[in-house]
């Protein structure tokens, strides 16, 4: 009889200990309400850039990876709780955003130019430890930034997402698999938003302001239209290209960006190349022998 009655009071807990997870998992795949943003700048003018082209560096990504299936803990003989339950970390606190300016317009190709203010943005993928350098000679200089996030190089290096945001930077969605996004269906272009905006979602409780059509300047309607649905009030486009995925040398991406940068900019660089790094502290000191300010994409909306 106490065997039989511990069985039963074993296999009892197993159930609730499983419908808990069940609970935890719709939890956590379930997007949280966006707040509206009142929001000013330059619009998308309308077609896309002709010499802008798909990153030559990017090799396609691997798509997304499946977490492993958790398995239920042994539930406790004193009816306490189980490990898992014990080791069920607290949802990620979702990053603070300032509001827009009045008037900013869907998709931002920069700022106001009557400003002092730049932004400079960056493709999220890469090797981990130029990342790495690469934010840590930015906030060497007291300088944030705006990254687009690859969301499969988010699956394979989930620990960049806070380290972006913990270092006080911007984080936005550049798609799942940075694949051409303009020549998918709209499906197709859905998930891809859908898909990244989820593992920003649960890596930082916030699907991000921004996103980025992936191989394009600028999103067409179809895109733009996905990124709506997804739940993105913004589309974050650019007006300076300095190509540092070509690897130039320090100097010429230097030359680039500087030659193209004025008040309101925004510039598209690159994580995971070397050049990049290199070319920084330049880039920081040229913009301010130029009374320019970088900034992150929403402070240069604000």
């Amino acid at each position: 009889m106490t065997a039989d009655r511990r069985t039963v009071l074993r296999t009892a807990a197993k159930l609730a200990a499983l419908s808990a997870a069940g609970g935890l998992l719709t939890s956590c795949g379930s997007g949280a309400p966006r707040r509206a943003d009142t929001g000013a700048l330059a619009a998308h003018p309308g077609s896309a850039d002709p010499q802008h082209t798909t990153d030559p560096a990017w090799n396609g990504g691997e798509g997304p990876v499946s977490p492993a299936p958790s398995t239920p803990a042994e539930p406790q003989p004193d009816g306490g709780p189980t490990p898992a339950a014990a080791q069920t970390s607290a949802p990620p606190t979702p990053p603070v955003l300032a509001p827009l300016a009045a008037g900013t317009p869907y998709e931002v190709v920069y700022g106001p130019r009557t400003g002092k203010n730049v932004a400079l943005t960056f493709h999220g993928s890469g090797d981990p430890k130029l990342a790495l350098a690469l934010l840590e000679a930015a906030e060497q200089r007291g300088t944030k930034v705006t990254v687009m996030a690859v969301g499969s190089w988010l699956d394979q290096q989930p620990q960049m997402a806070r380290r972006i945001l913990d270092g006080g930077h911007e984080l936005g969605n550049h798609t799942q698999n940075h694949l051409n996004i303009s020549a998918m269906t709209p499906d197709q272009a859905r998930a891809e938003i859908a898909q990244c905006a989820d593992r920003l979602q649960r890596l930082t409780g916030s699907i991000g302001r921004w996103f980025r059509p992936s191989a394009a300047q600028y999103a067409t309607a179809m895109v733009r239209d996905q990124a709506k649905a997804v739940g993105y009030e913004h589309v974050l486009s650019f007006d300076v290209d300095p190509r540092d995925y070509n690897d130039p040398t320090a100097a010429e991406l230097q030359r680039r960006v500087l030659g193209s940068v004025r008040g309101g900019s925004v510039v598209a660089l690159h994580m995971g190349h070397q050049c990049t790094i290199d070319a920084l502290p330049a880039i920081l000191d040229g913009l301010a022998k130029a009374g320019l300010k970088p900034v992150t994409a929403s402070q240069l909306c604000a």
